[in-house]
């Protein structure tokens, strides 16, 4: 019996399709059934074989149809598989709507065939959900606690909420004001400017009470010059990315 995770790609860059190709050649989990070199022929390949393939790996810049074309494709005939994508660049259409795809995983390219080895076992072995409910929220409290933020006030909570969002997507950092905020009111029902200014409050008070070491540590020069506060999106990015390493390290175990 075959108990390998059937992989479709969709990605039209050549060397990218051969490094996969003879990475996952000799994977004893996960086995290579199709690729598509555009989104039409991948598109065709996903719905002549949905109920055997396990997996779905695209770029969001296709020849023919696009990763937002695909996905919405995907939705309408209720596709099971997962879905990781990948990308060189930031598309907002795509990244403002993830939530309404089954899309597991935003991957920065280039990236490594062993990185992506282990996202594809995070998926498929539950580790990545088991992480964010227990282990991650776990880490940020802690972290958090270091840098002096109190748990009751609001600023605290958008923090924790903003990291989670950025493990699941890293490319949200880089809308913080037209992406993450909005999400983040949202989910607690206020406002993005009212989100804006309870992290900005928060990180002034981090800023007065937090253990100047580890600031030192995670902040470096920031904190030295006149203990100088980050910005909003420079304290998220830089406690997530702490996050990110430290869970990574963690899932490798």
């Amino acid at each position: 019996m075959n108990n390998k995770i059937r992989t479709l790609l969709i990605d039209d860059d050549e060397v990218l399709i051969q490094n996969f190709r003879k990475y996952f050649s000799s994977s004893s989990s996960i086995e290579v059934t199709h690729i598509g070199l555009d989104g039409n022929t991948g598109l065709q390949l996903a719905l002549d074989n949905l109920n055997s393939i396990d997996l779905v790996i695209m770029d969001t810049l296709l020849p023919g149809k696009d990763g937002l074309a695909l996905l919405e494709e995907f939705n309408k005939v209720g596709a099971k598989f997962k879905i990781i994508l990948t990308s060189t660049v930031k598309n907002p259409i795509i990244f403002n709507n993830i939530d309404n795809y089954n899309v597991g995983y935003v991957f920065l390219k280039p990236y490594k065939m062993e990185a992506l080895e282990n996202i594809i076992d995070d998926l498929f072995n539950n580790k990545r959900n088991t992480l964010l409910d227990g282990k991650l929220e776990s880490r940020i409290s802690k972290m958090l606690h270091s840098l002096g933020i109190p748990s009751h006030i609001k600023g605290y909570q958008y923090i924790r909420e903003s990291i989670i969002l950025i493990y699941k997507n890293p490319f949200i950092i880089g809308g913080i004001t037209k992406e993450l905020y909005p999400t983040v009111a949202e989910k607690y029902k206020t406002t993005s400017s009212r989100v804006e200014r309870a992290i900005r409050h928060a990180i002034e008070v981090s800023w007065n009470r937090g253990d100047y070491d580890y600031m030192e540590e995670l902040f470096g020069h920031s904190v030295d010059y006149d203990r100088a506060k980050p910005t909003n999106s420079e304290f998220i990015a830089t406690v997530a990315d702490k996050l990110q390493l430290e869970l990574n390290a963690l899932m490798r175990q």
